[in-house]
């Protein structure tokens, strides 16, 4: 798979902790910055990662911001994106399986990079359950989503 990845300035410290679990997992990286530690604004990179898995360049999406919060805020705004916030291991599986999330975000001053690395491949590693009780809420959230022209 394609993970699109991207963070800011709070969710620099993980960054090569996430692209390196990306590809241990053997998975291809497209990272999409910021290039330096320096302050940046987060809604910007969550707009292109969420972009970027909605429009079909990537297959899933890490985020990663000071408390990952932000980031999700952001890239739930692009239609078709479903961010979910995990600092543990059960909700970062669940947020695929049960909720279908296609972004994971993360919070570089709430998980150190041990606990981000198993959030990543715990992520990564799921898929939507197929139970039709799942499927029927995930189409449910889609619906609302077209009827509220987000």
């Amino acid at each position: 798979m394609k993970i699109a990845f991207a963070c800011d300035h709070g969710g620099w410290p993980l960054r090569d902790t996430i692209i390196d679990a990306v590809r241990r997992g053997r998975h291809e990286v497209l990272d999409l910055g910021p290039e330096s530690a320096e302050s940046s604004d987060y809604p910007d990179y969550a707009f292109a990662v969420a972009r970027a898995v909605t429009g079909g360049e990537a297959d899933l999406g890490v985020l990663a911001c000071g408390t990952g919060i932000g980031m999700a805020i952001a890239a739930n705004k692009v239609r078709g994106a479903y961010a979910a916030n995990a600092a543990d291991c059960f909700s970062a599986r669940m947020a695929r399986e049960h909720n279908g999330a296609n972004i994971l975000t993360l919070g570089g001053r709430t998980v150190g990079p041990e606990v981000a690395r198993l959030l990543v491949d715990a992520f990564l590693g799921a898929a939507p359950s197929p139970q039709v009780r799942h499927q029927r809420r995930r189409k449910r959230i889609a619906s609302a989503e077209r009827e509220c022209g987000s």
